[in-house]
């Protein structure tokens, strides 16, 4: 990692030197932090502080003057260009985007959630495979399969065959770009977008937002130690158009939806013609014994949509997604995927297909469940002395804090610390539900820097709630009450 006008470069990252250069002094630039007149350093100096090529930093440079951020003035160097006055933006419009998302950094943030691993990325695997897939000669052809790369779809199809029990055919799968393209594409597909929706309660709060902008109108549904209340779903929404569920590991409680639950999810779909969309989270990443079959393994109806997507198992930058559809609907949906919802490069797809055909994408899981173990124990070794600490199977320590408790400034704070910290109340609609806590990703928390971590995170709490951590009384549900399911908190899908 190099530095240099609070740039913070990352190698290993899927964005290239020139985009992350460009990315940090852009949003200086926009956010005021670099003032309008000012000079940025020539090439050289700052080639020489991020210890790149000097062509890079030109590169990133040439990139924002086609943005109209700066301006080139020869000898005189780059200086920030004079941005026009923009119209106020009212601060309840933004707001509840502002209080989920502080940043977009570059590189992840210890304790962040919603990432891999990414310092053990397979990144020299990777590029060979892109490169071998840039030399194939099919995909430079003009039309593409709207359904996506048929090898990658056989692959899916296979994948899906051995690891979730669900028996399909390569036309059932459309290559989406990621989760909520493809959560976009069923809504539109299906012509929902004006019916409601059962949301898990707590549950993932972009999911909620996209239905809400798409029209719909989520209902929120208790979430137990044995998944979602379907009678609860029942009683407050009987007639939903669709129910959103997380069933293999749920996001973020990670309990596993129970046998009794998903046959009587199952009944009421077929019984009131509603649809079911399993957003199968991070069900291969169990970390604790075997996943439980995906649900619409079990759907004899053929009322399930199952969403599934490789940026939380490989990276984000791979931008590849994919939906499940019974058979009556394929055709239906690949028309609908063809005008308004276009699969990812065919150099990406094919470079995925390799990767899942040699074997490569089932290793890389076996690594990472160990890799993930180890860094949720280490993580629950430096919390050791805390109280309201639930340790769970997923990617995600939840840290239960007292009532009262203002999370999302706790939150905010660890985020300017350097720790991605996601507040639990976000994960709520309803406030009567809502309870205080911390999500603590386990992905990029290596050994070095826990402790530390651990340490800053029980000083900001102690700042923000006048009580150390370890003197709160605990109101979790105690280490074994998760079921076999694990927490886990996604930003981005």
């Amino acid at each position: 990692m190099s530095r240099g006008l609070g740039i913070r470069l990352v190698r290993a990252s899927g964005a290239s030197l020139t985009e992350q250069i460009s990315q940090t002094l852009r949003t200086a630039i926009l956010d005021g932090g670099l003032a309008q007149g000012a000079r940025l350093p020539s090439w050289r100096d700052l080639a020489a502080q991020l210890g790149v090529a000097r062509g890079t930093v030109r590169a990133a440079y040439e990139r924002l003057a086609d943005e109209l951020l700066v301006v080139a003035s020869g000898s005189a160097g780059t200086h920030v260009a004079e941005l026009p006055a923009g119209p106020a933006v009212a601060t309840a419009e933004i707001a509840p985007l502002v209080a989920r998302r502080t940043s977009f950094p570059i590189a992840p943030l210890p304790l962040q959630m919603g990432l891999p691993a990414l310092d053990a990325f397979p990144g020299k695997l990777w590029r060979r495979m892109l490169l071998h897939a840039a030399r194939a000669e099919p995909w430079m052809a003009g039309d593409h399969d709207p359904s996506g790369v048929l090898a990658l779809r056989e692959q899916i199809a296979g994948y899906l065959a051995v690891t979730r029990g669900i028996h399909c055919a390569p036309e059932q799968i459309i290559v989406t770009r990621c989760y909520r393209d493809g959560l976009n594409l069923a809504i539109r597909t299906l012509g929902v977008e004006r019916g409601a929706a059962w949301m898990e309660e707590p549950g993932f709060y972009f999911t909620r937002t996209g239905l809400s902008l798409a029209g719909m109108r989520p209902v929120p549904v208790p979430v137990d130690d044995q998944g979602v209340r379907v009678a609860d779903g029942i009683a407050a929404a009987p007639d939903a158009a669709i129910a959103v569920v997380t069933a293999g590991q749920q996001s973020p409680l990670g309990v596993t939806l129970s046998s009794s639950r998903r046959h009587a999810l199952l009944r009421w779909a077929a019984r009131s013609g509603g649809w079911i969309f399993e957003d199968d989270y991070l069900s291969e990443l169990q970390l604790r014994g075997r996943a439980a079959p995906a649900l619409m393994a079990m759907d004899h109806a053929g009322r399930t949509i199952y969403l599934g997507t490789f940026s939380k198992t490989l990276a984000p930058s791979v931008g590849v997604g994919f939906v499940v559809v019974p058979p009556a609907l394929a055709r239906r949906f690949v028309e609908v995927a063809d005008h308004l919802s276009p699969a990812p490069s065919p150099v990406v797809q094919l470079a995925v297909a390799q990767f899942l055909r040699d074997g490569h994408y089932l290793r890389h899981l076996r690594r990472m469940k160990r890799l993930y173990a180890a860094r949720r124990d280490a993580l629950r070794a430096g919390l050791a002395s805390r109280s309201g600490v639930e340790i769970m199977a997923g990617l995600a320590v939840l840290l239960r804090l007292p009532p009262g408790t203002d999370d999302v400034a706790i939150a905010r704070a660890a985020w300017a610390h350097g720790l991605g910290a996601s507040a639990l109340s976000h994960w709520y609609a309803t406030d009567a539900a809502r309870a205080p806590g911390l999500l603590l990703g386990v992905t990029n928390v290596t050994d070095a820097i826990v402790r530390p971590a651990c340490d800053r995170l029980n000083a900001l709490i102690e700042q923000r709630s006048g009580r150390a951590l370890g003197g709160a009384p605990g109101r979790g549900r105690g280490r074994g009450s998760a079921g076999r399911g694990g927490a886990g908190v996604r930003a981005r899908r």
